[in-house]
């Protein structure tokens, strides 16, 4: 039986993101490690010119256009090719309109836009017309004053809600609603609760802990906590650390809360790790049953 989940590789071609910016801001390199993601088991290349981390400054759309373009062109003469044949997916990573019709037309099947249709008013309609897929994701503010000093469980001035689940849910089901009411075809969305984008460690553990409570949207949920500051702080915290562990220390952590986040009904997992987080979700969907195919295998052990 096929895996119920996909594997979305991280392809960030910014000089400032939080975990690899600068490695890939080289077409060649970007389109090198684009071969690697695949090669790992990535089903889908979220590729990205502009960084979101916490503090960032925007990037202008022809920055960000020719930051992305050579990669997204590079990626589609290289024909990557998965396991089974199929060819992998491209994600362009963007809020702007500009941006996401130009990687359309260079071969991207996937909008990722993280003001989830509301950055850039041309975007529901290009989505609507192109007829593909977009994942709309909840974030509190934008990335220079989504944090606002949230550092630390319920840090101080930093987001508040009365219930994170309740509210992330009531703004993922109305960022539907939006998109299929303007012509976006329902069966085309993905959902991500924007793990980390404007949310405490506490608002993210909760997230994590109630995933199960998105998925009756009837939607795909996206999953993104690669790296993230959350898991630092909170490796930080039991090892006695002031400081949030560095980027290098967080696979441990990614990898566990990918796994959780599968077990709660998550199917989508954004990652930079991707060798290492697929074969933990493979031994934890085995585990949860069904999904795991014996090939030539006499005995068990």
């Amino acid at each position: 039986m096929a895996a119920s989940y996909r594997l979305m590789g991280v392809l960030n071609v910014t000089p400032d993101s939080f975990s690899d910016g600068g490695r890939f801001l080289d077409a060649d390199a970007a389109i090198a490690r684009a071969r690697e993601l695949v090669a790992q088991g990535a089903e889908i290349l979220d590729v990205g010119g502009e960084s979101t981390r916490p503090g960032a400054e925007p990037v202008p759309a022809e920055e960000e256009l020719r930051r992305v373009l050579p990669v997204l062109e590079g990626i589609a003469a290289a024909d990557l090719a998965l396991v089974d044949g199929a060819r992998a997916q491209v994600s362009i990573d963007t809020s702007k309109a500009a941006v996401a019709r130009a990687a359309i037309a260079a071969g991207a099947s996937i909008v990722n836009d993280v003001t989830a249709l509301r950055g850039d008013p041309e975007m529901v309609g290009l989505v609507a017309d192109s007829g593909v897929q977009c994942c709309l994701m909840h974030m509190l503010g934008e990335p220079r004053t989504m944090q606002s000093g949230a550092d630390g469980v319920g840090g101080v001035g930093g987001p508040r809600y009365k219930d994170v689940v309740d509210e992330v849910r009531a703004f993922l089901e109305e960022r539907l609603d939006f998109a299929v009411r303007a012509g976006v075809r329902e069966e085309l969305v993905l959902l991500d609760p924007g793990i980390g984008f404007g949310k405490t460690v506490a608002h993210n553990l909760e997230l994590l802990d109630r995933l199960g409570e998105l998925t009756e949207l009837g939607r795909p949920l996206v999953v993104g906590t690669s790296r993230k500051r959350f898991i630092g702080r909170i490796l930080a915290d039991a090892a006695g650390e002031a400081e949030p562990v560095d980027v290098a220390r967080r696979l441990p952590g990614t990898i566990a809360t990918n796994v959780l986040a599968l077990e709660r009904g998550a199917s989508v997992f954004r990652v930079h790790d991707v060798a290492a987080v697929g074969d933990a979700l493979a031994v934890a969907a085995a585990t949860l049953g069904g999904r795991w195919t014996a090939r030539g295998m006499t005995q068990t052990s």
